[in-house]
């Protein structure tokens, strides 16, 4: 590695950028990461993408996605793909250059500098946190429909929906949250197994309902393919764009992989492609077997396909059982993110010094970890699924265009910073990245832009009057 230079933009004027290679020495990232330890595989870490990625998006979310396109899903499915795909060849070179816990915080803070890296933090507390509070309705929802299917019982609603749904709290969402993180104060390496164990079940399960479905697959039930048009093409893919969100987890595991520079490239790609073949195949099964019109707005759909394909509630059973292991298991890895996030950005002075402390017992950020399961467990308890899905997506892909913008820049004023993987067909593919990402943003509404704009206002302002007067490299500039 090349020998360290000066944290700061060399620019005293223009924005305030820390040189990566000083990122990397900071978070120990070529050696052990700030007291973290590396235990994770390659194996462990395509699991935790899945972990990441495969829960609400697919189990709930089809319902929305088949309303907007029909059975024209499956392209609202690749289109959303297309998407990730771009912009994961940015987070797979950015992620092996720059393997450290931060993820696209760290890259924009490496390149864009701090303002930004600030704003795209704090777009991350919709990527990772508030859509744990998404996730852990979804999870009720499923909870119910498992308990229906084993007891014939459900939770009332007053104890298992928000009041927006009708319900006064919703206790199971808030459950999941504290159960993940309770796992995750443990230790890396329970968590990292829990999360393997239940990648492998929920692509079992997935695979299964295929099975099961495609028995009854009628090709009528794929017309007219796209009723609604380009228009719900797009709608839906904005919509399937949340069922992606998170496979950029694997990156905020930098300081805690085994050879991240070349296990965190290989472990993107593998998430992406797996999960998009898992969902286009979901999606084609479910339709095929009932139509659009018994998929569409039905929040359990899968157990309802596989009910009626089967003339059993067992099957049903099942896919529900799968599904509450599956959206645990994106709880479990979002939160996870989120606390890494965090704790970067303590490290730089932007957020109170409590973040990124490490527990020396267990090798994790514990207070990082209670006050991320309490702040999110609030609107898990009383919020409706509907409400920050849109939201969530316009602010990932904002994190997105930044991350593939962080490329260009960094190839251009650091260019020996390499890891082993490098963006192919450069500069192309991170424009494409941009492009498809701002696209998506369009398709996601106007209320949720507006929404978007009250948010970044809002973290602009935490900024300015709380992180760019602590921030520590504001300080090392003061002292030099």
């Amino acid at each position: 590695m090349s020998p360290l230079r000066p944290p700061s933009s060399p620019h005293p004027s223009g924005p305030r950028i820390k040189n990566p290679h000083q990122l990397i020495a900071e978070s120990g990232a070529d050696l052990e990461g700030h007291g973290l330890k590396r235990t994770m595989g390659l194996f462990q870490l395509v699991c935790f993408g899945v972990g990441a990625v495969v829960g609400t998006g697919i189990f709930v979310g089809l319902s929305d996605s088949v309303a907007e396109a029909g059975p024209a899903v499956v392209l609202s499915f690749v289109l959303a793909a297309i998407t990730c795909i771009f912009t994961a060849f940015s987070f797979a070179e950015l992620g092996s250059a720059i393997p450290v816990s931060g993820s696209s915080y760290s890259f924009a803070y490496a390149t864009l500098g701090e303002r930004i890296a600030f704003l795209v933090g704090w777009c991350l507390l919709l990527e990772y946190g508030v859509s744990v509070s998404a996730v852990a309705v979804g999870w009720s929802q499923y909870v119910n429909e498992l308990l229906s299917s084993l007891f014939g019982w459900q939770l009332p609603a007053a104890l298992s929906a928000g009041p927006g749904d009708g319900g006064v709290i919703n206790l199971p969402a808030v459950l999941v949250v504290m159960m993940a993180a309770t796992l995750l104060v443990r230790g890396v390496r329970e968590s990292a197994g829990a999360t393997t164990a239940m990648a492998v079940l929920k692509i079992a399960i997935l695979i299964v309902f295929c099975v099961i479905a495609f028995t009854a697959f009628e090709h009528g039930n794929l017309t007219p393919f796209a009723a609604h048009g380009v228009g719900g093409v797009t709608a839906g893919a904005s919509l399937a764009f949340f069922s992606y969100i998170g496979f950029d987890a694997i990156t905020t595991a930098g300081e805690e992989v085994k050879n991240p520079r070349r296990n965190i490239p290989i472990a993107i790609m593998v998430c992406i492609g797996l999960v998009t073949l898992l969902y286009c195949a979901v999606a084609l099964a479910a339709i095929g077997a009932l139509g659009p019109e018994a998929v569409a707005d039905k929040p359990a759909a899968l157990s309802i396909v596989v009910d009626q394909v089967t003339g059993s509630t067992v099957g049903g059973g099942i896919i529900a059982f799968g599904a509450v292991v599956a959206i645990a298991s994106v709880v479990l890895t979002a939160m996870y993110g989120q606390t890494r996030i965090l704790m970067s950005m303590s490290r730089d002075g932007l957020i109170p010094r409590v973040f990124e402390r490490v527990s020396p017992r267990t090798a994790t950020p514990v207070a990082n970890t209670w006050i991320v399961a309490v702040v999110f467990a609030i609107p898990a308890a009383f919020s409706s699924l509907d409400v920050v899905v849109n939201l969530t997506t316009i602010g990932t892909l904002a994190i997105m265009v930044a991350v593939n913008i962080a490329v260009i820049v960094l190839r251009r004023r650091n260019p020996e910073v390499a890891g082993s993987f490098r963006v192919p067909l450069y500069p192309l593919s991170p424009l494409l990245g941009v492009a498809f990402c701002l696209y998506l943003m369009y398709g996601t509404g106007r209320a949720a832009w507006v929404q978007f704009a009250v948010f970044l206002i809002a973290g602009a302002a935490v900024y300015a009057f709380y992180g760019r007067s602590r921030s520590r490299l504001a300080a090392a500039e003061a002292g030099r």
